[in-house]
C-alpha cells in the first residue's frame, strides 16, 4: 500500500533479460531510510519487490524482476537506460496520508492527448480513458498517474484531465510529459470497489 507522493526520481541503470522477464536494476539518492531487500517500492505506479539493494555513501542500488505480466499491464516494458521512475516506498502505520491510499496496481496504460501550460503555475493534461473503468474517474475525485497521488479535473465521455501544480512537475516524472506519452493508470480503490458493488445490486 503507498500514499501516491513520490519520495525519489531513480533512473534506469540496466535492463537485462532473464528466463523469468527482466531485472531491472535503478539508481537513486538521498532515501532517509534505504530500502532493503524485500521491500515493496511503487515504481511509476507498479508495485515491485526489491530482490537486492546495494547501498553506499551516494547512491542506491534496487534491482527488481519484472515477469510477463508485469511487462504485457504497465509502460515498465517500454524502458530503456536513463528513462527516470517515480518512487516510493510502502505505507507505514505510522505514516501522514497526504495522498490517497494506492495500491500499486495498475488498472491499465493511458494516452497523454494534450498538455497545457498556464504561465509557472500549473499545467493541465488531458489522457484518454480506453483501459480504465469510466465510472471510477470522477471530477474531484482521486487517481493515480506514474505513482502520482492526483485529484481528477475535468471528465467526459472518452478522456479526463488532471491539473499538476509547480511541485509536481518539478519533484516527479510528470513534469516531463508530452502529447503520446503512455502512462500507468491506477483509480481509487475505494471508488472500484462501491461501483462494482452498485453494479452487482443492480443485477439482483
Amino acid at each position: 500500500m503507498f500514499t501516491g507522493l513520490v519520495e525519489q526520481i531513480g533512473s534506469v541503470v540496466t535492463l537485462e533479460e532473464r528466463d523469468f522477464g527482466t531485472r531491472l536494476v535503478l539508481s537513486c539518492k538521498g532515501w532517509n531510510q534505504p530500502p532493503s531487500q524485500g521491500a515493496s517500492i511503487s515504481v511509476s505506479g507498479c508495485c515491485l519487490t526489491v530482490v537486492r539493494a546495494e547501498l553506499s555513501a551516494d547512491e542506491t542500488l534496487l534491482s527488481f524482476d519484472m515477469i510477463p505480466e508485469t511487462l504485457a499491464c504497465t509502460i515498465l516494458s517500454n524502458l530503456h537506460k536513463g528513462d527516470t521512475l517515480n518512487l516510493e516506498q510502502s505505507l507505514r502505520a505510522d505514516t501522514l496520508i497526504g495522498g490517497h491510499f494506492v495500491q500499486g496496481h495498475v488498472d491499465g496504460v493511458e494516452r497523454v492527448l494534450e498538455c497545457v501550460t498556464f504561465g509557472k503555475s500549473e499545467c493541465r493534461v488531458r489522457l484518454t480513458m480506453c483501459m480504465v473503468d469510466t465510472d471510477v474517474v470522477v471530477p474531484k475525485g482521486s487517481i493515480t498517474i506514474n505513482g502520482v497521488s492526483l485529484t481528477v479535473a475535468t471528465v467526459e465521455e472518452d478522456w479526463f484531465e488532471v491539473v499538476l501544480i509547480p511541485t509536481t512537475i518539478q519533484d516527479t516524472t510528470l513534469g516531463s510529459l508530452q502529447e503520446g506519452d503512455q502512462v500507468n493508470i491506477e483509480t481509487d480503490m475505494i471508488a472500484r470497489t462501491i461501483a462494482r458493488v452498485v453494479r452487482r445490486m443492480q443485477k439482483t
